[in-house]
């Protein structure tokens, strides 16, 4: 006893000077160690399995290094600390699905106070303290352990229940870029720039203006740059270093600092992973081991178009037709009006109870047999809101939505009453996925209304629109459920077709998803960009759906696509937004060379510009689905890289090219699907030739197969119908696939 009380005297003495010693140091983020660490030799090292950590002395302080052998995963800045905390409060404001965070700072401990560091076996604790600012400190331990032989799990807890915010500070360089973030519409590489990580609407207009403003203004729903269905806490740089977290509250990555990257999360726990990996190819391998890998697509929904419509079963008819004589290949009907139609100011809307509309759809079991006889299926449409429509639509058969509120079946407001959230001109109950009776119910609805009626796919839209202030059947805080709930609405979709697949002969069902969180991957069979803007815009335009495809495929979401032509469609007195032919066709063309081709006609599908519009916009859109379905053997290749190594279908140059540096600012100028097809896609209105820059090897183009040298910049010819497409020298059969139906669809022509 004696022993232990004259060790304690002496550890608490070490950690007073330790305390006084920061306290007279100008600087509030100060890395101050305890004497029993200033005592080991520099460097010094501990072991967590195969990782280590390194602690060296430089003249600005203390520097601790995560490494795996020579590789440095992770490293503080010299003398900085990179574990501060503190207290605040947020206030949220919440406009149809947009949400808005601000933060108050209530108690800021931003100074850090290394007291010991035990390593053993594959595990390694540092602990110390955090000094606030009003002189307190508070114990936190940071946990490491091996979990395999690439990743370091670390864990950091703040022994504090009335601490509620965690940073980790990580060290930088200037022209270190950082990529990844899930779906990130506006820039590619983040560096430079501080992203909130909330899975939200991505917004109207996202920064183009007057329609942000406008969307703001009138519904609080214009978003921001950073705005997005699916934001996810990880990050690839080009430094080959990778991190992500496993909490699902809000968190924040600050990397605005040049020599500094500031990671927080509101919580008094942070976990996550540090990842290690020598490419871009082998991180996304082993991050997709966590967030889960994407299973390959059946082949009937990639042998040709999905084609997108409204409007009744004379109107399919006569669609089909038109395309059969253009000998369009076709993998689907996506009929989203399945349950009817209502008009809102935002356009045309469905009503929101999942039940087939058999006044709209007449001879619907006769249009499907029409449709499988021709090897096209047909796909609808559902969402986890209800509307209660009893008194707006007469031919109801099922009120859901009484259903639903009946048996308790729907997210609640603290008074237990119904949360109902506005939609356009409606309100809609939201169900509530913590309640395994209304997850049961809504698999049986999903079951019994969409595939028991002839369909085998269909868009699972929304889950993004959680309110903070909600109550939930598991008594679990809506603030930290609020970035699960996408992953669990992937997930009842997921089990939903793998129970109808086993009970009805291998009916492969595709469901496709828009928000999404970490571990959605895992859950969702395809994904699709949301709504985009009929513009070109770098905003929420053409050119974010780029973007977003090269973001999201870091993130483990391989098979991903967007709406050909846009979606979000306005009138307004001061500027229309409505598609027009020529952004038609080049979205056309770009979503030729992604996992599906699939069409929208947009929220007002009158004022747009339709693949059927006229006869030089169906042969152009025939002729592109052609290319497409010439693609289908590549592809497959594709789908299984995704399945296997969890690598996207279309990726980033930097993705096979990370030594370059000169492809590191490409965001949206090109892309490539899978490894051997360079796309450059005119996204400009009125452009018609391109600067494309080759990454190294030879390069083929398309159309006058002509081969071009890489590692330079070329200027190419890009005339509509014949976009600046590159395949590399090597792959002879793609080249000769892709000349054939090019050829075939000229002979239509």
């Amino acid at each position: 006893m004696e022993l232990f009380l004259r060790t304690l005297r002496i550890l608490t003495t070490l950690s007073v000077l330790a305390f006084l010693s920061f306290c007279s140091s100008p600087r509030p983020d100060r890395l101050i160690e305890a004497d029993v660490m200033r005592t080991l030799p520099s460097p010094h090292t501990w072991s967590a399995g195969r990782f280590t950590l390194e602690r060296s002395v430089t003249e600005q302080g203390p520097v601790y290094r995560w490494k795996d052998g020579d590789r440095i995963l992770a490293e503080s800045l010299p003398g900085h600390a990179f574990l501060t905390g503190g207290r605040g409060k947020e206030k949220v404001e919440e406009s149809r699905g947009s949400f808005s965070i601000e933060d108050e700072t209530l108690l800021d401990c931003r100074g850090q106070v290394v007291e010991s560091v035990v390593a053993s076996g594959p595990e390694m604790l540092v602990r110390g303290s955090l000094v606030c600012e009003d002189e307190s400190r508070i114990a936190y331990q940071f946990h490491f352990k091996e979990v395999s032989d690439h990743a370091l799990r670390f864990d950091f807890r703040l022994f504090s229940p009335e601490l509620n915010r965690l940073q980790l500070n990580l060290s930088s360089v200037t022209d270190e870029a950082f990529f990844g973030f899930g779906e990130q519409f506006t820039y590619f590489n983040l560096k430079g720039r501080q992203l909130p990580i909330l899975v939200q609407e991505q917004g109207i207009g996202r920064g183009t203006q007057p329609i942000t403003a406008g969307a703001n203004l009138t519904a609080g729903a214009g978003g921001d740059w950073h705005t997005s269905y699916a934001g996810v806490p990880h990050f690839i740089s080009s430094r080959m270093r990778s991190l992500f977290l496993e909490n699902r509250e809000y968190s924040i990555f600050d990397m605005t600092e040049e020599d500094l990257v500031r990671i927080e999360v509101f919580s008094n726990r942070m976990t996550g992973r540090l990842l290690s990996g020598s490419d871009p190819a082998e991180l996304v391998e082993r991050y997709t081991e966590y967030s889960g890998r994407m299973k390959a697509l059946p082949d009937w929904i990639h042998s040709g178009a999905i084609i997108g419509m409204q409007g009744g079963t004379d109107e399919v008819r006569k669609r089909l037709k038109e395309l059969d004589s253009y000998n369009t290949p076709m993998a689907a009907f996506w009929l989203q009006d399945w349950v009817g139609q209502r008009t809102t100011s935002f356009g045309r809307q469905l009503w929101w109870n999942w039940e087939l509309d058999r006044d709209r759809y007449p001879e619907w079991d006769e249009l499907n047999a029409e449709l499988r006889s021709k090897n096209i299926r047909v796909m609808t449409y559902v969402n986890p809101f209800f509307a209660d429509v009893a008194s707006l639509k007469s031919n109801l058969r099922r009120n859901l939505f009484a259903e639903a509120e009946k048996n308790g079946y729907l997210v609640r407001k603290a008074d237990g009453e119904p949360y109902l959230i506005l939609n356009t001109d409606f309100h809609a109950g939201l169900l509530d996925l913590t309640n395994p009776a209304a997850r049961r119910w809504m698999k049986d609805v999903i079951k019994e209304e969409v595939l028991s009626r002839g369909a085998s796919g269909y868009m699972a839209d929304f889950g993004e629109a959680l309110p903070f202030d909600a109550k939930l059947f598991s008594g679990e805080p809506a603030s930290s459920f609020h970035n699960r709930y996408p992953e669990q609405w992937a997930a009842l979709n997921r089990e939903a077709a793998e129970e109808w697949k086993k009970s009805h002969a291998n009916e492969d069902v595709v469901f496709f998803v828009r928000s999404a969180f970490t571990q959605s991957p895992e859950q969702a069979r395809l994904f699709w960009l949301g709504d985009q803007l009929v513009s070109w815009d770098e905003y929420d335009g053409i050119k974010t759906a780029v973007t977003g495809l090269l973001s999201s495929g870091l993130s483990g979401f391989s098979i991903n696509h967007s709406d050909i032509g846009g979606y979000t469609t306005i009138t307004h007195p001061l500027r229309d937004y409505h598609r027009s032919k020529e952004l038609f066709m080049r979205w056309t063309e770009m979503a030729a060379f992604q996992a599906v081709f699939r069409t929208h006609e947009g929220n007002r599908p009158d004022v747009n510009h339709q693949f059927h519009s006229d006869d030089e916009t169906l042969l152009h859109f025939s002729r592109f689905a052609r290319i497409y379905a010439a693609l289908f053997s590549y592809r497959k290749t594709l789908f299984a890289e995704a399945e296997q190594h969890g690598w996207p279908v279309v990726r980033p140059l930097w993705f096979h090219y990370s030594d370059d540096p000169a492809v590191y600012g490409i965001r949206y100028e090109s892309f490539l699907l899978g490894r051997d097809i360079l796309v450059a896609p005119v996204l400009d209105k009125g452009v018609a030739e391109l600067s494309v820059y080759l990454p190294a090897g030879q390069w083929i183009h398309l159309w006058t197969e002509k081969a071009f040298e890489g590692k330079r910049t070329h200027s190419v010819q890009a005339p509509i119908g014949q976009p600046a497409i590159f395949i590399r020298a090597e792959r002879a059969d793609l080249i000769a696939a892709l000349r054939r139906a090019a050829v075939q669809s000229e002979s239509h022509e």
